[in-house]
């Protein structure tokens, strides 16, 4: 067994242990199981009119329709996810671009094998944007038609009401969740309680439905059905396992373990119980297909449950708009997007991060697709092409860790290759609903994985010429010895982008002041593959002269990179003495990029996006927490 393997097995102990903890097992229904949990508000429905072809739905449809809804939850979410993906971690965390940390991607070289990985491991981030836009349209909207059941009067609002929602929930996320993190597993245990409870009463009015637990009725109504039905109802019957993706994103938060007791002691049992309670109600009352989901519960719990259904989708909404702050911070540190603005919202957990301009798109985004689309019908034609396709890329980079950490290739093609085959079944079905609305997630997925490809690209050329700018440090002390500068009094620190040679910014200093301060620290900070790094781990120290001391700081692409953090660290560890790092001046390079016409790099106007992207990024100073009051910048022009 290799060294990764011993690691990983460590940490899924680790996980295990922390089975009995109820806040863990409770906080993940609502962070994990808020998407995949809201799903019966519109999947079996839409599963269910796939089948029907638009005739009033028959007995043989609305069995099939449960049969595979059922087995999809069984293979893809508890099979696939809950045993196999799980494993897959990065020193306990998890989601598609940690897993590309853990393949060493992000330093692939272009045109490569590994090159191709990373394109399709960004494709894949990128594709969780364009979820977590549809994810809370559909899911709100769904929730507040169900004023329509009771007062049909109402229909004309419940798209007002749907955005007044969405913007509300848009507008608190600069004050953290905390405060509604508390009540997110309390109501998502009641809400999975209540979908069992429901699913119970319809159950026992006709209990056939019991006969959809073989796969053989789902497998035989897709083989008469015609493929054009066959295909509909298997891209309708994907919505129920949509969300079933967030138990990989979020494991760094919970542990496989909590995550997987959540799943197949509460979760699982709820939505088949329920999804079983619609199947068994319409074989009793066929026209109860506009709504099955209300028209499952009596006609006096009709309101609470619009409010119950409304909350609940809040929170669904709230874990993916989370889920892509983390992923962008993640990319950030990972080279994959301009920095920006990272605020944190709890002092004591690092997890609540507020990202301003992410809001925002987001907010744009989910506001678009309520304004285009209108309802959850239309809105499910958009949703589920994105997620799908994200599901296929998972496995094949699943399996891709499984060869790196010495799994047997046979176990691991046959294993792999049986869950992409299924995944591209429902991708291929989901495919037919590119003109529907599924179009809406791919183009924001395009653009967000274009930008993240233009921004990787650009920061290697400016790297390379860099490197060709930069002097190197037996060149540079000879340049001193033979012109010295003036000895300013005091110590300044130089980041670098390098761990070798003279930055930029410093040539420059020394170039235009013909002075040098007394202490010099050449300050580089990199993010490993890890998501942490230990802090007596942090600090490297060499000494280039006597008075010219190289620091490496390291970090992990869940951290953020604090300077002054990084020099404590240095003193605590006795590898800098601690009156260096007093009062300490702090240079960094401003560069200025000139997009340069010579069929080198990128296209020009691709460049010229680069360079806007680089001129709104964070300021270098801020994205490294350096005090104001420490900091001067000093200027550079780089052509690319």
């Amino acid at each position: 067994m290799s060294q990764d393997q011993t690691r990983s097995r460590d940490r899924t102990r680790t996980g295990q242990a922390g089975l009995a903890r109820p806040a863990a097992l409770v906080g993940a229904l609502g962070i994990v199981y808020g998407d995949i949990g809201t799903s019966p508000l519109y999947a079996f429905k839409e599963a269910v009119r796939a089948a029907s072809a638009g005739a009033p739905p028959t007995p043989i449809a609305v069995t099939g329709a449960v049969s595979l809804i059922l087995w999809a939850l069984i293979l893809i979410v508890s099979i696939k996810y809950a045993v196999l993906i799980l494993r897959a971690d990065n020193r306990g965390e998890g989601g598609i671009v940690a897993m590309l940390a853990l393949l060493g991607a992000r330093h692939a070289k272009p045109g490569s094998w590994a090159g191709v990985l990373l394109v399709v491991g960004l494709v894949g981030a990128a594709l969780l944007y364009g979820d977590g836009a549809i994810t809370p349209a559909i899911s709100v909207l769904s929730a507040v038609e169900g004023l329509k059941v009771d007062a049909p009067g109402l229909s004309r609002f419940v798209v007002p009401i749907t955005l007044a929602i969405l913007v509300g929930l848009f507008l608190v996320q600069s004050k953290g969740v905390a405060f509604i993190g508390r009540i997110f597993g309390p109501v998502m245990l009641v809400w999975f309680l209540v979908l069992a409870l429901m699913g119970l009463g319809g159950i026992v009015h006709a209990p056939q439905i019991l006969g959809a637990v073989n796969p053989l009725r789902a497998v035989d109504f897709l083989l008469h059905a015609g493929w054009h039905v066959s295909f509909a109802m298997l891209g309708a019957a994907f919505l129920a396992v949509t969300g079933g993706e967030a138990m990989y994103a979020d494991l760094g938060h919970f542990g496989a373990g909590p995550i997987r007791v959540s799943w197949f002691g509460l979760v699982l049992p709820a939505l088949v119980i329920h999804y079983f309670g619609q199947g068994a109600l319409l074989l009793a009352e066929p026209d109860a297909l506009e709504n099955p989901f209300y028209r499952l519960a009596p006609d006096w719990a009709h309101y609470p449950l619009i409010g119950l259904a409304t909350l609940a989708t809040v929170i669904a909404s709230q874990a993916i708009i989370s889920g892509a702050f983390s992923l962008t911070q993640q990319s950030i540190q990972l080279g994959f997007l301009p920095p920006m603005r990272v605020v944190h919202t709890a002092r004591h957990e690092r997890g609540q991060i507020y990202v301003p301009v992410v809001n925002w798109l987001l907010a744009a985004a989910t506001i678009s697709a309520v304004l285009i689309f209108g309802s959850s019908d239309a809105l499910a034609g958009a949703y589920g092409i994105a997620v799908s396709s994200l599901m296929a890329i998972t496995t094949l980079l699943a399996a891709l860790v499984a060869l790196k950490w010495g799994y047997n290739p046979v176990a691991v093609f046959a294993v792999n290759g049986f869950f992409l085959a299924i995944d591209l079944v429902f991708l291929s079905a989901n495919s037919v609903k590119l003109f529907e609305g599924g179009w809406f997630p791919l183009l924001l997925a395009g653009l967000v994985a274009f930008l993240m490809l233009t921004w990787r690209k650009g920061t290697q050329l400016v790297e390379a010429a860099r490197v060709h700018l930069r002097q190197p440090e037996a060149e540079f002390l000879e340049q001193l010895r033979r012109d010295p500068p003036l000895i300013l009094p005091g110590r300044a620190a130089f980041l670098s982008s390098a761990t070798s040679g003279i930055p930029l910014h410093m040539s420059r200093f020394v170039e235009r002041s013909h002075a040098l301060h007394k202490r010099i620290l050449i300050i580089t900070a990199l993010y490993e593959e890890a998501p942490v790094v230990p802090r007596d781990g942090r600090a490297e120290v060499s000494a280039v002269t006597p008075d010219i001391t190289r620091l490496t700081l390291r970090y992990g692409f869940m951290e953020d990179a604090s300077i002054p953090e990084g020099l404590a660290c240095a003193v605590e560890a006795g590898k800098l003495p601690a009156e260096w790092v007093e009062d300490i001046t702090i240079f960094i390079g401003h560069e200025t990029i000139i997009p340069k016409s010579d069929h080198r790099g990128m296209a020009d106007w691709r460049e010229g996006l680069f360079a806007f992207l680089l001129r709104n990024a964070e300021r270098t100073g801020a994205h490294f927490c350096v005090p104001t009051r420490q900091l001067v910048e000093v200027g550079t022009e780089i052509e690319i």
